[in-house]
């Protein structure tokens, strides 16, 4: 890889890390009602929670936490669907778009409230203006919060001890929305503007081709005007980057030059990908009163990254070995060297191929390339990315609390080696939590495994996959697609024609279970911990700051991946790769 390449993947890591104890300092505040924020706002606060017909003081056990949840997320998800059906007849559809079919309503309805994000269809061709706002804009917020609260409540759970009571969710709920996601959000929708992210009620633009000899339509007669697709955009992508979330206004998502024009707008969307899962490592660590449990949390996420990261910049730099070489680039040109194919021109290969890191380390989705294209090493690196559980940063709050989940397993591990109870931040980790842990680590495994076996044997399934697709990179599209629904992020190779009965069904399912069959475990975990008494560390403890435990959990975070997806990773991307060196 060229200097600038790298330049511009150092530069990125710099300004993300800069950014994680101030913002991570802010929210911990905020979570704990000491920032200024919560003085100011407290009328508007207590106005919201006499809605929600609940106060501040009034906190929850875990069950009840989970049951408002639940509760919570449900409505949304009927909300969305019933939008989408009915959308034809409501206002703000200026291009009287129909009503979205039931098997895509019910997908999409699934995917924005887990905070999934998966697209099977065309967002500037199936959405109006009031679905894409209420609807699906909305879910962008309240979808990230419900993880982000999940996450507080854990945290109180090993921090607190002898108690029930593990927080209220519509306390953080609130506070998640009003105080963090709501004012970043604004923040980024108005640099975005500033950089040309349209904006606008206004229907959709006619222009005038400029070449009408060059485009025809079915007949044979030629194409003088374009149709150019606008509306409410920048207000979505904020939060769907800042939420990790990632459902875009547009089917091309953030490669699409109204929704990221500019190298300084691609910047910036793809450091809101990465803030707020970076920072909540320091969150966790001011509220557990000492940082350092989570600067080591934090280095175990990078440290992964990183790694990841050059493997897929260093293949895509490299591009397909039997593809001639153009003797007319010059050995410094960072941006256009290597595999060009499903990328923009106007980014490139190093900014692109961190993109596609960043987007599957946090559960994210977004993308400004075609993940299809890659080559299969410079692929296999986000589709493992996702399977490794989306803790390496990993979605607002999931992120996380998956990764705490992988530190207790760790210490149960350590304390097998040395043959005493494991302990984490003063609490035992016995038979209960490890029950836990053990559903959170196996239900997407699972969900990813199962589903595409189902797939690949099915008439459904393997309709819109070998057509166009055949042998290990159709294999691949499909593990893509479950892999990203069974983690919840969103993102797709793109090659797999996912807009079907099948598909829709499927992958509304397993995001779904996904989401829902591991929250309910963690919010069981948080509850156990915060009942149980505060242990003295001694000498046989294991201390969870130290450089030991980073490798270590770094060892089970990818052992668990490596272990798990290694057949089916050989099937596809790993033997598309030795087909591709072998000509």
């Amino acid at each position: 890889m060229t200097t600038i390449g790298i330049l511009q993947l150092v530069l990125y890591i710099v300004v993300l890390l800069l950014c994680v104890k101030p913002l991570g300092l802010y929210m911990a505040n905020v979570y704990d009602g000491k920032s200024f924020v919560n003085r100011v706002f407290a009328p508007v606060e207590r106005r919201i929670y006499r809605l929600f017909g609940t106060r501040e003081d009034l906190e929850m056990n875990w069950k009840t936490y989970a049951l408002a949840l639940l509760m919570f997320n449900l409505a949304g998800l009927l909300f969305v669907y019933v939008l989408q059906r009915a959308q034809a007849s409501l206002p703000l559809n200026p291009m009287d778009l129909g009503a979205v079919s039931p098997d895509s309503a019910f997908n999409t309805a699934i995917s924005f409230a887990s905070n999934t994000n998966w697209q099977g269809y065309g967002g500037e061709t199936t959405m109006s203006y009031l679905t894409q706002m209420l609807g699906l804009t909305v879910q962008n917020f309240v979808s990230a919060a419900s993880g982000m609260a999940v996450l507080v409540a854990l945290i109180r759970g090993l921090s607190r001890h002898t108690t029930s009571f593990i927080g209220s969710f519509w306390v953080d709920l609130t506070r998640s929305t009003l105080y963090i996601l709501l004012p970043l959000s604004i923040i980024l929708a108005l640099l975005l503007v500033s950089q040309g992210v349209v904006q606008t009620f206004d229907a959709y633009q006619t222009g005038q081709v400029l070449d009408s000899t060059a485009l025809a339509d079915a007949d044979g007669n030629a194409i003088t005007e374009q149709t150019i697709a606008v509306g409410p955009v920048a207000s979505q992508v904020a939060i769907k980057q800042l939420g990790t979330n990632g459902g875009g206004f547009f089917n091309v998502n953030s490669a699409h030059p109204l929704e990221n024009p500019t190298p300084l707008s691609n910047f910036l969307q793809c450091l809101a990908i990465l803030l707020i899962p970076a920072a909540l490592c320091y969150t966790f660590g001011k509220m557990i009163g000492d940082t350092r449990q989570g600067w080591a949390i934090l280095a175990v996420m990078t440290l992964i990254f990183v790694v990841l990261l050059g493997a897929t910049a260093s293949a895509e730099q490299a591009g397909n070995p039997n593809m001639p070489t153009n003797v007319d680039q010059t050995a410094n040109d960072a941006n256009f060297g290597g595999n060009m194919e499903g990328k923009e021109a106007r980014f490139g290969v190093p900014t692109s191929a961190l993109w596609a890191t960043a987007t599957t380390a946090a559960s994210n989705g977004s993308v400004n390339s075609m993940h299809d294209s890659y080559t299969p090493l410079g692929g296999l690196v986000p589709l493992w990315l996702m399977q490794l559980g989306e803790v390496v940063f990993g979605g607002v709050g999931s992120g996380l609390y998956g990764m705490l989940i992988f530190a207790i397993i760790a210490v149960f591990i350590s304390g097998l080696m040395v043959g005493r109870t494991p302990e984490y931040l003063g609490k035992k980790i016995e038979a209960y939590e490890m029950k836990m842990s053990s559903i959170v680590i196996l239900i997407p495994p699972a969900l990813v495994l199962i589903g595409t076996a189902v797939a690949v044997i099915s008439e459904g399934g393997l309709a819109t996959i070998y057509n166009n697709d055949p042998a290990a990179h159709g294999f691949s599209e499909v593990l893509y697609a479950f892999s990203s629904a069974g983690n919840n992020n969103g993102s797709a190779f793109a090659g797999l024609g996912a807009n079907t009965p099948f598909y829709n069904t499927a992958l509304g399912i397993a995001m779904f279970f996904s989401r829902y069959g591991l929250v309910i475990p963690t919010l069981a975990i948080a509850g156990s911990l915060a009942a149980k008494k505060i242990v003295p560390a001694s000498e046989g403890t294991l201390p969870t700051h130290t450089p030991l435990f980073v490798v270590l959990l770094i060892g089970i975070v990818i052992l668990v991946g490596a272990l798990t997806f290694f057949p089916a990773l050989a099937l596809g991307p790993i033997a598309e790769h030795f087909m591709l060196i072998g000509g």
